[in-house]
């Protein structure tokens, strides 16, 4: 081994952050995957080549959900999803985020959590930001999931384009937080999957808030320009 002229190992070259791990083989279960964001994802996802298992209260519900979608996807109720998954989306509604997680602990210890529950409140002046106690949607999982580990992505989608089968691509960037770098790669190489999509690292989960208070900009923008707008990280 060489050493540097003050007798240090050298440093190992920095780590191409664009080389993520396939997860071509992980089973996604997605929670609240009968809503439209959950709905739209389970879709993209399947899609491109994943195996989905959409969750909901009830199973007969979530299995006609999935029956509607085709492509493979399969419906469970919550606590089936979540122990069959490799990986598992929280795309439940914000009233009911603490209630859910709660009852699945034990089901999601040890599994990889990605949350994309945007806490927003609405009145005549439009969306607007809400700000939990634990400082946002994703650091209540991880409260609540100490035995998982947490992140937060895919915030900002429309899910009347995720649902469009008529949409080749997603044309977004998918911003990715969480605590372990490991956890946070293969989550931006699950959002590298739907074609047009890139996942972007973009800090730890104390960042979180502002990733999810994002979304009532982007309801003023759609409502304003009658669009579906999206984000995209320049320079990146």
């Amino acid at each position: 081994m060489t050493t540097n002229d003050n007798g240090s190992a050298p440093k190992p070259p920095a780590k191409d952050p664009w080389d993520l791990p396939d997860v071509s083989a992980l089973t996604v279960g997605v929670l609240g995957g009968t809503g439209p964001q959950g709905r739209g994802l389970a879709y993209r996802l399947a899609r491109a080549g994943q195996k989905v298992i959409i969750g909901s209260r009830a199973a007969d519900r979530a299995r006609t959900a999935a029956g509607e979608l085709g492509l493979g996807v399969e419906g469970a109720d919550n606590a089936e999803c979540a122990r069959r998954s490799d990986v598992v989306i929280v795309a439940v509604p914000w009233d009911g985020h603490a209630k859910t997680l709660e009852s699945l602990r034990d089901e999601l210890a040890g599994k990889l959590v990605i949350d994309c529950v945007n806490p927003l409140g609405f009145d005549k002046q439009g969306a607007y930001a809400l700000k939990p106690e634990e400082g946002s949607a994703a650091e209540q999982a991880a409260a609540l999931l100490p035995g998982s580990r947490v992140t937060a992505a895919f915030h900002h989608l429309s899910a009347v384009l995720l649902q469009d089968e008529a949409i080749e691509e997603i044309d977004t960037d998918v911003l990715v937080l969480g605590e372990a770098r490991a956890d946070t790669d293969l989550v931006q190489a699950l959002a590298g999957r739907i074609p047009g999509m890139r996942g972007i690292f973009a800090g730890r989960l104390r960042n979180a808030h502002q990733v999810e208070s994002l979304v009532a900009n982007l309801i003023s923008v759609n409502r304003r320009y009658k669009a579906h707008a999206g984000l995209r990280t320049t320079d990146v």
